[in-house]
């Protein structure tokens, strides 16, 4: 009987373990997730930043030149702006990608937890009942 107790101890304490190994592997996604986001606000006001001294130094060279801000330098300078707004939204949906994995990695993590603790469980379950049977069989005098 000693066996079933300590057999029941161990796998409810395994079923805690799990949960709790899940849990914190989950919160280790969402706080990666976290820092993703964080990457690609940064990442996006960088490459922005880097936009408006190109469209700076644009300016100053067609301002140098002497001929005015229209035809081919504004047409320059306004493929700058939109190609800067197409890599900003290629940034940002990476980024949501990104974010999207991590949630789900935490889901999978709590889902995975929760499989595994619920199999500790079933064994701790599946041992006091053993015990039980046993010590039913050697009270009728059934070879155990």
């Amino acid at each position: 009987m000693l066996d079933a107790v300590l057999g029941y101890k161990g796998n409810m304490a395994s079923a805690k373990a799990a949960r709790q190994v899940g849990e914190y592997n989950a919160v280790v996604a969402e706080n990666e997730k976290v820092l993703l986001q964080r990457a690609t606000r940064e990442k996006e006001a960088n490459l922005r930043k880097s936009a408006e001294r190109l469209q700076g130094t644009q300016r100053v060279a067609t301002a140098k030149s002497g001929i005015q801000m229209s035809g081919s330098a504004l047409e320059a300078l306004r493929d700058t702006f939109f190609n800067t707004e197409l890599d900003a939204i290629g940034i940002r949906y990476a980024g949501s990608i990104e974010e999207a994995a991590k949630i789900n990695e935490a889901a999978m993590a709590r889902a995975t937890a929760s499989a595994q603790s619920a199999q500790f469980k079933t064994a701790a379950y599946r041992t006091v009942l053993q015990a039980g049977e046993k010590a039913a069989k050697a009270s009728m005098g059934m070879p155990v």
